[in-house]
């Protein structure tokens, strides 16, 4: 039996001896049919040529390859190297294929090149050669589906380990230049380091990027750090958007990818430390943000792009909800949704970016609050778009504390100062103080109602913010394609001259809201108090600002001798009060075009019961100019042609008011 044993395992050795024999005598023509097989299946799904110059074992399984190069058909090489050093596994060469355990690549090049309308590397995207150019579903490209080869095809060809020197990628085309130099690559058990140093046109950004990678899951981590003595910047964004971005860490991952009934889903999260934004439009200073991240879920399929409600963003400590969808099937239909959870006072205030919101910083605050915004449009029906937004307070919600200015200021007599492009105009005192200052019962009825008929009609009723109006200007401003109209407040407008630069920045609005809230929400400031301040400080012509001011510059008048037509004549040049000549001509009488103001106004009054019958019956539109409004707007000072545009004037508007 003994003898039996050692005679079979004997012959198993020597089957085993006969096999390695064999491999190592016949290993170099499977070597050579298993290029030809990859070959084969690369140019079978590319249009495109993949050459290798030699291919010999320098050991049992590792193998050395020269003269690799992939060059589109009829286009420019898209990469090519001296040498690839690889250790094999013998057993993918009996299948036919290569599968590298290691990989060893030295000086490559990776050159994507665009001519006009021509590149070399687009076609790594369209797949097969047989398939349509056109993969997506139905008349518009699925970028789902595009996206989601793009990442199987960059996992699949993942090695497991991994030592590249001296990789250099670039891109060329008439307008952009992009060099990546990379020392190495490292990449073991699954885990890379590399370092970056990437020109983009004349911007230079060093970096060092580490982190980890599963191939079989489709998940990856990486982070990216600025090693040079400045951070990294975002290239391109100063061109496209007049911005500047940078930051010096970046964490991005991709966690989890399903691709199901022609829609990718995909998860990951990014964080971001020492964010700064510069852009005018946003704010004009540079916006800081200690940190910031996205735990993000998001689909694309054919005419859909979604952000999923599961997507939490964090800005510093304050954490909110995002949900963002664009259909665009049958009609294009755009969601936007924005919750946050209740979240402590403190902890908002001090999560505000650094240099946005300059009033509010160094706020102190007690309680809790929760912000809810939704919004929807179709663009088949704008006038029916919704908006709905509301930041809720807690009952022990209160400010503690307030930093670089004090909100509650404006109970009391304070110092303003007028702005124009930046720069100082005017500084004068609000308060009694100031012979040009008007208490709200020293400013005629007529002002006071004609104001807030045409500026804010429910301003005693809302708590700054009246929604629908905001919603009507939203549709306005998309149909014109421009921002034709506002949906200001007088608590708005209020806050916005008295607290915030004229400057029409996204920060400003944002900024000019918060406050809004905070005064009328935590009844800082009465509303006879804000209505009162409003109409000291508002401009009304050249260097003119105040209602009594406005009375003496026009009328020769103080502000409680104001009758209805001078009062609607004020009014209407609130809106844009340096074109106040416009409204007359050279004999001092308002123009025709005044009359539909006039009969809007005045109607409006009647039927809200401000003015009486007999005072609206006997409304026209016009007004005799006093003072030093008549010497700069009067340059014919002809009375009999005054008198007859007087009655043709009172004779139109008769029929204009009859209804």
């Amino acid at each position: 039996m003994k003898k039996k044993i050692l005679w079979w395992a004997g012959g198993v050795l020597a089957f085993f001896l006969v096999v390695i024999a064999l491999l190592l005598i016949f290993r170099s023509r499977l070597l050579d049919y298993a290029i030809q097989r990859v070959v084969a299946k690369v140019e079978a799904k590319y249009p495109a040529d993949l050459n290798i110059k030699n291919a010999d074992f320098v050991d049992l399984n590792s193998v050395l390859i020269t003269g690799i190069s992939f060059v589109p058909d009829n286009r420019d090489t898209l990469f090519v190297t001296d040498s690839v050093y690889a250790t094999v596994s013998i057993r993918s060469i009996f299948r036919g294929s290569l599968v590298f355990k290691r990989l060893e690549v030295r000086d490559g090049y990776l050159t994507a090149v665009k001519k006009e309308n021509q590149n070399n590397y687009s076609f790594l995207l369209e797949g097969n050669k047989a398939a349509p150019p056109d993969t997506s579903s139905g008349e518009g490209r699925n970028y789902g589906e595009l996206l989601n080869r793009l990442i199987e095809t960059a996992f699949d060809n993942v090695p497991d380990l991994v030592d590249f020197n001296n990789l250099n990628v670039s891109y060329h085309s008439t307008h952009r230049t992009i060099d990546i130099k990379m020392p190495y690559l490292k990449m073991d058990d699954g885990h890379f380091d590399t370092q970056l140093a990437i020109r983009t046109d004349s911007l230079v950004n060093k970096l060092r990027v580490t982190g980890t990678i599963d191939p079989g899951k489709y998940k990856i981590a990486a982070n990216l750090y600025a090693t040079g003595q400045q951070d990294i910047k975002i290239p391109y964004i100063k061109d496209k958007y007049n911005a500047e971005v940078s930051f010096d860490t970046l964490h991005l991952s991709l966690t989890d990818k399903t691709f199901k009934q022609d829609k990718l889903t995909v998860r990951g999260r990014g964080q971001v430390s020492h964010l700064v934004v510069n852009q005018p439009k946003l704010s004009d200073e540079d916006i800081r943000v200690k940190e910031a991240a996205v735990n993000y879920v998001v689909t694309l399929g054919p005419d859909l792009y979604v952000i999923d409600s599961l997507t939490e963003v964090r800005v510093n400590e304050v954490k909110a909800n995002v949900y963002a969808a664009y259909h665009n099937a049958d009609a294009k239909i755009i969601d936007l949704r924005v919750k946050t959870g209740q979240m402590q006072g403190s902890d908002f205030f001090n999560s505000l970016p650094q240099g946005l919101f300059e009033n509010l910083e160094g706020i102190k605050a007690k309680g809790t609050l929760q912000y809810k915004m939704s919004f929807h449009l179709n663009m088949d029906s704008v006038d029916r778009v919704k908006f709905n937004s509301d930041l809720d307070a807690s009952k022990d919600f209160k400010i503690v504390q307030w930093g670089n200015t004090n909100i509650e200021k404006i109970n009391g007599s304070f110092v303003h100062t007028v702005y124009e492009y930046g720069k100082p105009v005017r500084t004068f005192v609000v308060g009694p103080s100031n012979p040009f200052y008007a208490r709200l019962n020293e400013i005629s009825p007529y002002l006071r109602n004609a104001i807030l008929t045409a500026e804010d009609a429910f301003f005693y009723t809302h708590k700054g913010f009246h929604e629908e109006a905001f919603r009507q200007a939203i549709a306005k401003n998309i149909k014109e394609g421009e921002f034709a109209r506002g949906a200001s407040t007088i608590s708005m407008q209020l806050v916005k001259n008295v607290f915030l630069t004229r400057k029409k920045t996204v920060a400003r609005k944002v900024e000019e809201a918060i406050i809004v809230w905070l005064i009328e929400n935590l009844d800082l400031v009465s509303k006879n108090r804000m209505f009162e301040v409003y109409l000291n400080i508002i401009e009304w012509g050249p260097n003119v600002y105040g209602a009594k001011d406005a009375s003496r510059f026009y009328f020769g008048k103080q502000p409680s001798e104001l009758n209805l037509a001078e009062a609607i004549f004020l009014t209407s040049i609130i809106p844009s009060p340096k074109n106040y000549r416009a409204s007359f001509d050279s004999h001092g009488n308002l123009r025709n075009w005044k009359s539909g103001y006039y009969r809007l106004i005045g109607g409006n009054m009647l039927r809200r019961g401000l003015i009486s019958r007999e005072a609206y019956d006997n409304l026209y539109p016009n007004v005799q100019l006093y003072g030093r409004a008549r010497d700069l707007i009067v340059t014919e000072p002809d009375t009999t042609s005054i008198q007859e545009d007087s009655i043709k004037y009172e004779l139109e508007t008769i029929d204009l008011l009859d209804f």
